[in-house]
């Protein structure tokens, strides 16, 4: 993770950025005006700590690209990842609720950039600009359902389907078919060891599902590779797209925040 210093400096000056977010881009012209007032722009290196684990919550973020990891710690600082969001969120989702702390460490994984708002501009938007409330709640629900079948998915299948479901969650949420993600990185977020990572990873290359290069991860039948999953992908997609309307995979109706 990035020290505080290099953090802030991430923090870009204000310009016209295009609205890749999901949450955001399906906002009413007029609610998206009165919030955008309050967004800055923000790029997300790979380590940005957007929050700490029972650290306060200062800002809100909504990633236009980028991948976010929602990491549980234990008293004892074992670490596992409970849920991930991209484009198609935002976090901490304990916000929504009125919370000024977080219960994990939110950091990112693969880098990207979005918008940040405050937390008390975010709080007084919540209150004014009931369709931005709604959308919230509804991903909310639907971050909720995803945590629910990772725990069923750990408890449940193999290392193989869940290393499996585990990149093709990546992917709905990353550009292109190239994921930069190290083995130990890997076994941290599925809480197994590393070489169950690297024997899982040779089954899905064997299938000719992946390619595996040092660090670094391309998709090749991405079909197949749901096809494999079989029911540990697929029913928390299907749920997001019922609740909050749009697949994370659309990138149509991009808006754009004028600075």
């Amino acid at each position: 993770m990035l020290p505080p210093a290099e953090q802030e400096s991430a923090i870009s000056a204000p310009h016209s950025h295009a609205i890749k977010n999901n949450l955001l881009r399906q906002l009413p012209p007029q609610e998206f005006a009165a919030i955008s007032i309050d967004l800055l722009p923000v790029d997300l290196p790979k380590g940005f700590m957007i929050a700490a684990a029972d650290g306060p919550i200062e800002h809100v973020y909504f990633p236009d690209s980028g991948l976010g990891s929602i990491v549980v710690v234990s008293p004892e600082g074992n670490r596992v990842e409970g849920g991930m969001f991209g484009h198609d969120g935002f976090s901490p989702v304990q916000a929504a609720v009125g919370s000024d702390t977080s219960p994990h460490e939110v950091v990112m994984q693969a880098a990207g950039h979005g918008h940040r708002i405050a937390l008390a501009p975010f709080l007084r938007a919540l209150k004014e600009n009931p369709q931005f409330a709604h959308i919230l709640a509804c991903y909310t629900q639907a971050l909720a359902i995803q945590v629910t079948f990772t725990a069923l998915s750990n408890a449940t299948h193999n290392v193989d389907e869940r290393l499996a479901r585990w990149l093709l969650m990546c992917h709905d949420r990353m550009d292109g078919d190239e994921l930069f993600l190290t083995h130990d990185y890997i076994a941290l977020m599925l809480a197994v060891r590393r070489p169950s990572v690297t024997t899982a990873l040779h089954v899905l290359e064997g299938n000719h599902f992946i390619r595996s290069d040092r660090g670094r991860i391309i998709i090749r039948d991405r079909a197949a590779m749901e096809e494999f999953a079989r029911d540990a992908y697929g029913r928390p997609e299907e749920e997001y797209r019922r609740l909050v309307g749009r697949s994370p995979e659309d990138n149509m109706n991009i808006v754009t925040l004028a600075r």
